[in-house]
């Protein structure tokens, strides 16, 4: 049972939800019929519009009538996860992005409008600061502008890396809801521009508190910062995107885990190396599928679990078996590599279980379904396991220091970086700092966390990596027109004639 207070608490009633770019806000009347410029017109009030900006970091898993977790999203059309699940039609919309064959009338369209819930309830607190400034403290309103600014340009670093080419606004619209299209390169400079801006405040801490985990921080802009910067190959701000992995080294607020296999576990859920989590519990967690946005759990253990499984066996418990883990992914690890079994779970050895299209027996230990860590919660126990998303580690710190090292943001000890991450995982051999070198071993850090199919596309192996495989579920492959997802084409729709659509 987790010991912390979740920070992001439901509080739909305090900010207005958008259901889409191009579409009318949700108008709420207030009960007490005080008007929402006199409401959010405190400190404490805009201390809960903050809080609501926060809460869709928990909708992707499933919201919007869509199962969207941004971890897999991306992994499925990268090269060490299947789909799974009964068979090719069996959340259909997966298995056309794994074959680079989505359809605007059947594509992700859950995470695109949870991101733009988010962007729009960011704005707000950035609205409502001004209009409560003079019953706030000058330290809250910078913060709470920091944190809003940052959580702004999470959002739209979804957005801009799988759709690119999007609907972009600092300040939410007035009717007709159109916003400006503009491309992914100025897309990326606006939100860069403005995250340097949040780093220019230094405001935020460099580790947050124990009650405050779960709320941005220094060092998890700096991982934004340069998540961005590396898949944009912005050489220009290479050197300051290094400078920033530097200073989270240095800090001393952050370390590797001792044990690799420790950290997903529930235990290692903030621990010395996570830079950034999204929270999930299950403590009277009442999600529930008639309110999937309600504060609570994760489905994403249950999603990915082996299917019939026998309860309790291997303290494992039962799923729907998607994105099984490829046997060629179990196949990379050396022997002894402690990531590979805290990686891929062997269901085919420790138990039966049913197996699904795309069955290999090998299921994603990182986030697999637990034997219990769904016991606490009030309403729907598929929807309420406790798993922390893990978003920014330690280990990437070092991994994107000695990258930019290499590829000559600066001076450093890009092989030390990297062997800090290789002997954490008890490898003894001793690897070239390489960008070849450094790109592999991220895969093998961090295969189920979202990273896999980014470094593929900013390294430029994802045309040589991602193509038919040989068992005939991906049949064809990845190219440039396929950077970007389609645009659901309910906006393109609604967006009369404003919208431009992605090739795809």
């Amino acid at each position: 049972m987790k010991q912390y207070k979740l920070f992001a608490l439901s509080a739909s009633f305090v900010a207005l939800m958008t259901t889409g770019c191009s579409d009318s806000f949700l108008e709420v009347e207030p009960p007490t019929q005080v008007t929402i410029e006199q409401y959010f017109n405190t400190e404490e009030h805009v201390y809960e519009a903050l809080i609501a900006a926060y809460d869709p970091l928990q909708w992707p898993d499933y919201s919007m009538g869509q199962y969207n977790p941004v971890n897999m999203m991306s992994d499925i059309m990268a090269d060490d996860i299947w789909v799974g699940g009964s068979d090719k039609n069996d959340n259909q919309f997966w298995h056309l992005m794994m074959n680079y064959e989505a359809l605007p009338t059947n594509c992700m369209t859950g995470l695109w409008t949870v991101a733009y819930s988010g962007v729009k309830r960011s704005n707000d607190v950035l609205t409502y600061i001004g209009w409560a400034k003079a019953n706030m403290t000058d330290e809250s309103q910078k913060l709470y502008e920091a944190e809003a600014r940052t959580l702004r340009a999470f959002y739209y670093n979804w957005l801009w890396k799988f759709w690119g080419n999007i609907p972009f606004y600092f300040e939410n619209l007035t009717f007709p809801y159109i916003a400006e299209q503009i491309n992914a390169d100025e897309v990326y400079d606006r939100v860069v521009t403005d995250l340097e801006g949040v780093i220019a405040m230094n405001v935020l801490p460099m580790k947050a508190s124990n009650s405050n985990l779960g709320r941005a921080t220094k060092a998890m802009v700096y991982m934004l910062y340069a998540e961005m910067v590396m898949y944009q190959n912005d050489e220009s701000r290479f050197a300051t995107a290094l400078n920033y992995m530097k200073e989270i080294i240095s800090s001393g607020s952050y370390g590797l885990a001792d044990d690799y296999p420790t950290i997903f576990a529930e235990e290692g859920e903030w621990s010395k190396e996570s830079i950034f989590e999204i929270n999930y519990k299950d403590d009277n967690a009442a999600r529930s599928w008639s309110n999937p946005i309600y504060s609570g759990g994760t489905v994403l253990p249950r999603l990915i679990s082996p299917n019939n499984w026998a309860d309790g066996t291997a303290g494992r418990d039962n799923g729907w078996g998607f994105c099984p883990v490829r046997t060629e992914t179990y196949a990379m690890y050396q022997e002894g590599d402690s990531r590979r079994d805290a990686t891929c779970f062997n269901a085919a050895v420790n138990g039966s279980y049913n197996p699904r299209y795309q069955d290999t027996g090998f299921f994603l230990e990182k986030y697999i379904a637990r034997s219990g860590y769904n016991a606490d919660q009030i309403a729907d126990a598929d929807l309420n396991w406790n798993n922390n998303l893990r978003i920014y580690r330690y280990s990437e710190t070092l991994l994107n220091a000695a990258e930019l090292i290499v590829r000559g943001a600066g001076t450093g000890d890009a092989a030390g970086y990297l062997t800090q991450v290789r002997q954490r995982a008890g490898l003894t051999d001793n690897v070239s700092a390489t960008v070849d070198n450094i790109i592999e071993e991220r895969r093998l850090e961090f295969v189920g966390e979202g990273k896999r199919y980014w470094d593929l596309i900013r390294s430029g192996k994802a045309a040589s990596t991602l193509v038919p495989d040989a068992y005939g579920y991906r049949t064809n492959s990845w190219s440039a027109s396929k950077k970007y997802l389609p645009i659901p084409q309910g906006e393109i729709d609604a967006a009369q004639g404003t919208l431009t659509q992605n090739n795809y």
